[in-house]
């Protein structure tokens, strides 16, 4: 197992100490940094996405308004 060494402010030390007195730290700081690793890649994979999209914007077809009136009357029949 792996050992890591950071500062922390002491009210966030404090805080983290009073919330988790009964618990076991390491597992607890184990599971925190998990969670913050999976979050950056969701939010990874959301920017991905999203560039994804916007790169395909300029090949997107251009459909008129009329045509829009059109294509939702049509389904409406």
């Amino acid at each position: 197992m792996a050992t890591m060494n950071f500062s922390i402010p002491d009210d966030i030390k404090e805080a983290f100490n009073k919330a988790f007195a009964h618990a076991n730290k390491s597992a607890v700081v184990a599971k925190l940094l998990l969670d913050a690793v999976e979050e950056a890649r969701r939010r990874q994979e959301s920017m991905d996405a999203a560039r994804s999209i916007k790169s395909r914007w300029k090949d997107r077809p251009v459909v008129r308004e009329e045509e829009i009136r059109g294509m939702r009357e049509e389904g409406r029949s």
